[in-house]
């Protein structure tokens, strides 16, 4: 996926974004939700309130400020705009969050187990993963823990209830996404296996992060 040029081009990648993640079964109907910005701008598109992901069009999204302010498109914002806009105000660096409830991510963190880290990819592009508490669904407690956690966490788990992945375009951001989950169903196998340490190598980890 190409980095975007323009908000049209933002919206196009994500309505992309959306039918794949549906189709993946990252996410059902109405939930889940994501937002793009170009780099350095003050203003970020978001999916609109009631969208479903594999159904977009440009009409479903809402132009907003970092500041909470909405400047355009659809008057009526996912409930979930804080979290999207609490992150990029504590990441500069950030131009896209994917937020979906895939299972297996879910499901691990409820069951109180950390997700590991099995592969290169998921050093890679996972490399480490906040999360909170359960807050309430486009709650300022929800907003800010979350955005506390990506201050150094690119992928954030908000408990019982999904996940947020940043990048600084909408493609890393959603390989981000499609990483967590694979390594939260990694998880869930190894577990299943009754394996509770099995994960990346230490010494491949070192290497690759220059720890």
């Amino acid at each position: 996926m190409k980095k975007a040029t323009t908000a049209g081009e933002l919206v196009e990648q994500l309505i992309e974004v959306g039918r794949t993640a549906v189709e993946r079964g990252f996410v059902l109907a109405s939930g889940g939700n994501l937002s793009a910005r170009l780099p350095g701008a003050s203003e970020f598109v978001v999916t609109a309130s009631g969208t479903w992901l594999d159904r977009l069009v440009p009409e479903d999204f809402t132009t907003m400020t970092v500041d909470g302010e909405i400047v355009g498109g659809n008057p009526d914002p996912s409930s979930e705009w804080k979290l999207h806009q609490r992150s990029y105000r504590v990441r500069d660096d950030v131009n896209a969050v994917i937020h979906m409830h895939p299972q297996h991510t879910v499901l691990v963190d409820a069951l109180g187990h950390p997700i590991r880290l099995f592969t290169l990819d998921h050093a890679v592009y996972v490399k480490s993963v906040g999360r909170t508490g359960y807050y309430p669904n486009g709650s300022d407690e929800l907003a800010d823990t979350a955005a506390e956690q990506a201050r150094v966490h690119n992928c954030v788990i908000m408990g019982n209830h999904g996940c947020s992945a940043l990048g600084e375009d909408i493609g890393m951001a959603f390989r981000r996404a499609m990483n967590l989950e694979e390594a939260a169903t990694a998880t869930f196998r190894a577990l299943s296996l009754g394996d509770t340490t099995t994960e990346f190598p230490e010494e491949a980890w070192k290497s690759l992060h220059h720890a």
